[in-house]
């Protein structure tokens, strides 16, 4: 990989799919970290289902933080790994009244530290949330960035991270999440990939791999 590849990537995807936003419907940066914290192991389509009550009935930190673990599996039980988002959520909320005056941090070392975020959620909502660039590895931009030769096979989400963030330029980083995303679900699937119309295969490792075959 070079960064001279990496631009025509991301300006091929762009080409594809336009200006990408943000798949999880919200309406400002704490409803954002609920929605990504709530998104782990779970489809995008499944948090918006369950966010619309959510935030009715807990629109900030404040009504949040009071609410109780039975209320929140009331709403979310749907959704993978409710039992630990439901406590996570809670904990979180109660953390922005005590600690951010109900606020969410902007500071990325302050947003890991909130209860359930990892770095994942701080990248997005920095990205989405406050405009700072940055890239998010979720499992379909972990996958597309081997197969696009941004990383080694054995490489880590944070070396992924640092990977992409290397060679992509900076003002498409934001971008760049949601593109390989939206990539990694139309076509560079986990199984059963859209080879044979991949718009990216000249780049593919895989595709080099079984041509050496």
């Amino acid at each position: 990989m070079n960064k001279l590849k990496a631009k025509e990537i991301v300006d091929k995807l762009r080409s594809i799919f336009g200006e990408p936003k943000c798949f999880l419907n919200h309406n400002n940066v704490f409803e954002l970290l609920c929605a990504v914290m709530l998104s782990a192991q779970t489809t995008d389509e499944r948090v918006n289902l369950v966010t619309p009550a959510l935030f009715q009935k807990y629109p900030n930190p404040e009504a949040l933080s009071k609410a109780s673990y039975n209320e929140i599996m009331d709403i979310i039980r749907s959704i993978g790994l409710a039992n630990t988002k439901a406590s996570n959520l809670v904990k979180m909320a109660k953390v922005l009244v005590e600690k951010y005056n109900s606020e969410v941090p902007k500071d990325f070392k302050a947003l890991i530290e909130l209860p359930g975020v990892g770095r994942k959620t701080a990248n997005v909502v920095s990205a989405v949330g406050f405009h700072i660039p940055a890239i998010a590895v979720d499992t379909h931009v972990y996958r597309t960035s081997y197969r696009l030769g941004f990383r080694k096979e054995a490489d880590d989400l944070l070396k992924a991270e640092e990977n992409l963030k290397k060679y992509i330029p900076k003002d498409d980083w934001i971008d760049a999440h949601h593109l390989l995303i939206l990539f990694g679900r139309n076509y560079c699937k986990a199984q059963n990939p859209k080879c044979d119309i991949c718009p990216l295969k000249e780049y593919c490792k895989l595709k080099r791999r079984k041509k050496d075959a």
